[in-house]
């Protein structure tokens, strides 16, 4: 380990590492652009400028220096603080100086480091340049004149996304940033380069002119948009929720997140339930909660009871839906709503054992029947890791574009027990083999995926000691493994609730049931979006979304994450939780929870793993199934990215990404 001093303070760092970053852990802060501690190092900026000894009699760029052994280090002399100065006036040379009207104004890098590190005037009258603005689709809003040419955006497309679509052309003064062909950036990561972007360049689009950062609150919150459990800010003012921004969680998301996450929030505020509705002559009509609660109770339903919750709701509802269930005399309660059935007896079985860090260590990967692209996009970010460290990729299924190279085998499932004599050395021979099952695929695989698990030891003792089980299943629902772990899985899945066909069902924002098999039960839908389950409902009472309350959230490794509530519901909309307390009251089982710390209490009875924060651990003990395949797997269960769930389905932006980026409609500017 290098042994350097900087600015007389002595720091040990890794081999490898940089002087920029032998200065930082020495805690001083140096400026910088074009750095970016997640990309490639370009050193095109020169604002991190400082003196080394030994070494010439000049400043030089410490992001792209290596820290030597002896080395000193001074960033605060006369020389470095002339040379930023200088860096920053001719940064500022052609930037327009129209921060009263730029989104980046009070959040801008450019803004801060030229009051702490620039001079006090300029000595340059020349004109300035002008750069046409450049398309990149519904996410992104570019004023290029602004740009500093860091390139940025350019290798996170290229290094994270995996779409070298945005790129440099012509020289000098007149270099360009622009995506290809200046049409829409096709990647669902776009939205990640505005973060990115230290000046106004890029900025979001749907939130143009829309607040300043000072006039926000700031809540702390978990995505639900799928299954990784991004961690995320939501910024709020008065009652609407402005945008999503993505915190930093190594373990996680990194710093990224999807163009859903971000971009759905404007669908928060649109096609919302805001009162109860009772249908009456074919009808729904709008009604007191009172008479929503006498029309459940006037169904007599006894023990014929059921509960179905959606993809995106929380620990909370699905506990006390179980807990009204259970109080009625019922047992049927399950959230798979699209048909899957496979065995839950054990959930180290159906969970993603690897961890999605863990993704990092593999060196042999078998996708089965999983678009990760579009179910797990920031899992798919850590297997383009992989592949740079010269990971193998196979997959069986239909075949898609993931970003990165992928050795297809065929859409056969039977090829688990049967891989290709290259496919199957790979596995044999790799230290750290996995597979990846898709949530649906594993309907029909699981047996075989659990015997490929037992063939190539995918649960074994790496080479420095640490446990390592290459056997995953990746969901792509975020209440999944939360309902799994509270219990809501029927041996058949919901054809056993089909079959009860129960006098009265619960649908806790259950919208991807098959509604025409429960014609003969009296349908509850609780939720907050008039979508399909609302449509299909007898009884509609008003929820609230994610951002309307503190709820608990399972993501698809088993880490259990908790996310606050931002706004309040509009109207006469209630937490789920509390409308099913109000409710067993009127149906004569009241419910032993008054608040939500004693229904968390309940819930951490029921199942312990939901009462601390932190990667539950499942005991690897993985039930005796069938190891035969068959049938092919003729397309994956997520159609079109941007339209999964009822928020995004009420999201103008999300509509408008689905159009154009996968139904290939085209907008036109309007100054066009």
């Amino acid at each position: 380990m290098p042994k350097l001093k900087v600015d007389g303070i002595e720091v040990d760092v890794p081999a490898g590492a940089t002087v920029l970053q032998a200065c930082e852990a020495a805690g001083k802060e140096i400026p910088r652009f074009c750095y970016h501690e997640r990309l490639s190092i370009a050193g095109n900026c020169r604002m991190c400028l400082v003196e080394v000894k030994p070494g010439p009699p000049k400043p030089q760029a410490s992001c792209a220096l290596p820290a030597g052994d002896g080395q000193e280090i001074f960033t605060n002399t006369p020389m470095v603080k002339n040379a930023r100065e200088g860096v920053m006036e001719f940064l500022l040379i052609n930037h327009p100086l129209d921060c009263p009207i730029c989104d980046q104004g009070g959040e801008c890098d450019l803004q801060d480091q030229s009051v702490a590190y620039g001079r006090g005037n300029s000595r340059y009258t020349e004109n300035k340049r002008a750069v046409t603005e450049k398309y990149m689709g519904p996410i992104v809003k570019t004023v290029m004149t602004r740009c500093i040419q860091c390139t940025r955006c350019i290798r996170f497309a290229e290094e994270v996304a995996g779409v070298e679509e945005i790129g440099a052309i012509y020289r000098g003064e007149d270099m360009q940033i622009t995506s290809y062909l200046e049409s829409a950036v096709t990647s669902e990561l776009s939205g990640n380069v505005v973060d990115l972007c230290p000046v106004g360049a890029l900025t979001s689009k749907p939130y143009a002119f829309e607040a300043r950062p000072w006039e926000l609150k700031k809540t702390l919150s978990i995505d639900v948009m799928d299954a990784v459990g991004t961690n995320i800010r939501l910024d709020s003012r008065g009652r609407q929720v402005l945008r999503a921004l993505p915190r930093v969680n190594d373990d996680v998301n990194e710093e990224w997140a999807s163009d859903k996450t971000r971009h759905a929030v404007d669908g928060l505020v649109r096609r919302r339930l805001d009162r109860p509705y009772v249908r009456k002559n074919g009808k729904l009509v709008a009604a007191s909660w009172d008479e929503a609660f006498a029309a459940i109770a006037a169904v007599k339903a006894g023990k014929s009871v059921a509960a179905v919750h959606g993809d995106i709701v929380d620990c909370e509802t699905i506990f006390a839906a179980k807990a009204l269930v259970k109080a009625m005399g019922g047992s049927l309660i399950e959230g798979r709503q699209t048909g899957a059935d496979y065995d839950v007896s054990n959930l180290a079985a159906v969970n993603f054992n690897t961890t999605i860090a863990g993704v990092e260590r593999a060196d042999a990967i078998l996708l089965v029947g999983s678009n990760v692209r579009w179910e797990a996009p920031l899992v798919n970010t850590r297997i383009r890791k992989v592949i740079k460290k010269g990971a193998k990729v196979f997959a069986i299924g239909p075949e898609t574009d993931l970003t990165y190279k992928t050795e297809w085998l065929g859409d056969d499932l039977s090829l688990i027990g049967k891989l290709p004599k290259a496919a199957a050395e790979a596995f044999k021979n790799a230290k750290a083999p996995m597979v990846i099952v898709g949530g649906l695929a594993v309907k029909r695989a699981h047996g075989a995926a659990l015997k490929f698990a037992d063939t190539f030891k995918l649960i074994r003792t790496l080479e420095d000691g640490t446990a390592w089980n290459g056997f995953n299943v990746l969901h792509f629902s975020a209440s999944r493994m939360g309902g799994l772990m509270l219990g809501a899985g029927q041996p058949g899945g919901i054809a056993d609730i089909y079959a009860a066909a129960p006098k009265l069902v619960f649908l806790m924002g259950a919208d991807e049931v098959d509604f025409t098999k429960l014609t003969k039960s009296f349908k509850v839908y609780v939720g907050h979006h008039g979508d399909k389950g609302a449509a299909a409902a007898d009884v509609v009472l008003p929820g609230a979304s994610y951002a309307e309350k503190s709820g608990t959230y399972v993501n698809l490794e088993g880490r259990v994450q908790r996310g606050e509530r931002a706004v309040f519901p509009p109207g006469d909309a209630r937490e789920d939780w509390t409308i099913l307390r109000a409710l067993s009251e009127t149906l004569k089982v009241t419910l032993p929870f008054d608040s939500l710390e004693e229904l968390r209490a309940q819930m951490a009875l029921d199942a312990p793993a939901l009462g601390q924060l932190g990667l539950a651990k499942y005991d690897w003990n993985p039930p005796k199934l069938d190891a035969k395949a068959e049938g092919t797997i003729t397309g994956y269960p997520i159609q079109d990215f941007y339209l999964t769930n009822a928020i995004c389905r009420a999201s103008p932006t999300m509509q408008q990404c689905s159009a154009e980026l996968i139904h290939g409609q085209s907008f036109a500017e309007a100054a066009e």
